[in-house]
């Protein structure tokens, strides 16, 4: 058997082997990408300074672009807060404070937001 596979790999191309060589590499490249990223709610303690000017107070409301009733996010799913941020980043959800902020996030920044506002009560 393992000199089958020799033989079948003596066989092929050197510009073959290179190339199956680079798809390899993307192939794990992707396997890593895919991933999945963990919240942590103590790291997100130094990101959450931009939500709880708003998010913080209870019956705030804000006036820009309109005025509208801030919700409180505590204590809200990890995975509600994750899909309304890459909700905003992606221009989906419309409003454009929340576009800019979630704009500069990063994915782990989003799983961390989450996971520590998810925690919340």
């Amino acid at each position: 058997m393992l000199d089958q596979i020799a033989s079948f790999a003596n066989s092929i191309p050197a510009t073959m082997k290179k190339l199956l060589a680079l798809l390899a590499l993307a192939g794990i490249a992707q396997v890593a990408n895919a991933a999945e990223i963990v919240g942590d709610a103590k790291a997100a303690e130094n990101k959450i300074a931009m939500c709880i000017g708003c998010h913080a107070i209870p019956g705030y409301k804000a006036s820009f672009p309109e005025v509208f009733q801030v919700p409180m996010i505590g204590g809200q799913s990890a995975k509600y807060i994750e899909s309304a941020l890459k909700a905003y980043q992606k221009g989906d959800r419309k409003n454009p404070s929340m576009r800019g902020i979630a704009g500069s996030l990063s994915d782990q920044d989003i799983a961390d937001l989450a996971a520590y506002y998810s925690q919340q009560k």
